[in-house]
């Protein structure tokens, strides 16, 4: 039998001006293409849950107009799709039905739509498919797939017993870097984020050898991989991140995750982030505003009692050779139409190596999206191809639309210029020159 993964790739903005922007700005296209590029990780690690008696095939499907990449001859076809591309995978889905190919789809999008995603596809996965794939394939087997697999409860498969992702399935000379996750959730609980609440609300950490394996096994089709982190909070248990950390330096690896500020505390950690080859973290910083922080993190307003150690933090994390882009949402309720200029000020005045800016998106499932949906603040019902972070899907509290749009256009413009973004790179290597902590080794390795 053969069972086809396929992975929905190169979501693309609906803005026009912000799209024709983006041509001209080397660092704003510099972003978007890492953000584009990379695997899905789910369906490498379900085609690594088929047992061999499977034949597999992995594909990224860019262009659905593009005859080839769909395949008569799969048994199943299983299709991830972020919200963005919704749309598209629901098409290909259908084409694929009307081949008489079933169809399988999970995700975030599907585990919060269950329903909807039912309408074009023959079975729907809600929660982590590694859980349900084993089901999925015995009654594949069986000729009596159900239409529906839902975990129970959600978040409760243990990483101990994650497999080795099919890494073997790629090219890796389509990409500028590979994944691998070293935990899930998160334990903040922010009100946009739709990943951490829907597939699992308990935060938990993959054993430090699983992910050795994992980075060793891209080693073997990659000489000198680039690693991301696939991880919703990266750094969460320092102790399981030192360990891991002490690990990593012996491969010899370069990467870059997302984290939050709270790493900037702890210097060990940031000479063993150093070390072991951290190029960059992504940090959510969200907004300059403590009004417009005020209520994001919903457990403890844990974001919001950040804020006045940003610039401290910043400023000791890229001491230690680590960049730092700080990530921006623009829209929040806090915001008026002076947050665009206060972020720009903020960039310049804190020495951030990289920026970036997105809109507030309302995802569905997220607590976000069913607030402004009460509050009638939605601007179109089911406009998931708007979820891109770079479109407007909500109306904005304290600005107009186009205001937000106008604003966003701006700061764009401004921070991704080639003077600002040349000028922030010799600002950080203008630093390290004189950094104590940049190029001494952690004491505890």
């Amino acid at each position: 039998m053969r069972v086809g993964f396929i992975a929905m790739s190169g979501v693309r903005a609906h803005n026009e001006e912000l799209t024709e922007l983006g041509l001209t700005l080397p660092g704003f296209v510099e972003r978007n293409k890492i953000i584009a590029s990379l695997p899905s990780l789910s369906l490498l690690t379900l085609a690594a849950l088929t047992p061999k008696e499977f034949e597999v095939e992995y594909v990224e499907v860019a262009d659905l107009n593009e005859e080839d990449s769909l395949r008569d001859d799969c048994d199943l076809v299983a299709i991830s799709s972020y919200s963005a591309q919704i749309y598209e995978a629901y098409e290909l889905a259908d084409r694929y039905r009307r081949r008489n190919v079933p169809v399988v789809m999970g995700g975030l999008h599907v585990t919060a739509l269950p329903e909807e995603a039912r309408e074009h596809c023959t079975s729907v996965v809600v929660g982590e498919g590694e859980a349900l794939w084993s089901q999925v394939l015995a009654d594949l087997r069986n000729g009596g797939l159900q239409p529906y697999y839902v975990q129970s409860p959600l978040g409760s498969y243990d990483l101990m017993s994650a497999p080795i992702p099919r890494y073997d399935l790629l090219d890796p000379d389509k990409y500028n870097r590979l994944t691998v996750q070293t935990s899930r959730g998160c334990p903040h609980r922010c009100e946009f984020c739709a990943s951490s609440i829907l597939l699992s609300p308990k935060y938990k950490l993959k054993p430090v050898s699983k992910v050795l394996e994992e980075i060793q096994a891209i080693k073997r089709i990659w000489d000198r991989p680039f690693i991301e982190f696939a991880d919703d909070n990266t750094f969460v248990d320092f102790r399981h991140s030192k360990e891991l950390l002490r690990a990593l330096i012996k491969e010899k690896v370069r990467w870059f995750t997302e984290t939050d500020i709270s790493v900037a505390r702890d210097s060990e950690l940031l000479s063993l982030m150093r070390d072991s080859g951290c190029k960059m973290v992504l940090i959510g910083l969200e907004s300059t505003r403590k009004e417009s922080l005020d209520g994001i993190e919903l457990n403890a307003n844990w974001k919001m009692r950040q804020q006045e150690d940003y610039i401290d933090a910043i400023a000791r994390i890229q001491s230690y050779g680590i960049r730092v882009i700080g990530c921006f949402v623009l829209g929040l309720d806090g915001d008026t139409p002076q947050i665009f200029g206060e972020v720009h000020n903020f960039v310049k005045d804190s020495g951030l190596y990289d920026v970036q800016i997105t809109f507030q998106t309302a995802f569905p499932g997220t607590p976000l999206y069913n607030r402004l949906k009460r509050e009638g603040r939605i601007i179109r019902a089911r406009a998931w191809e708007l979820c891109t972070l770079f479109d407007i899907n909500h109306v904005p509290k304290n600005m107009t639309v186009e205001e937000l749009q106008n604003g966003f256009l701006w700061l764009a413009e401004t921070l991704y210029s080639t003077e600002e973004t040349e000028e922030r790179r010799e600002n950080f290597k203008r630093m390290l020159r004189s950094s104590p902590n940049f190029g001494r080794r952690a004491q505890a390795i």
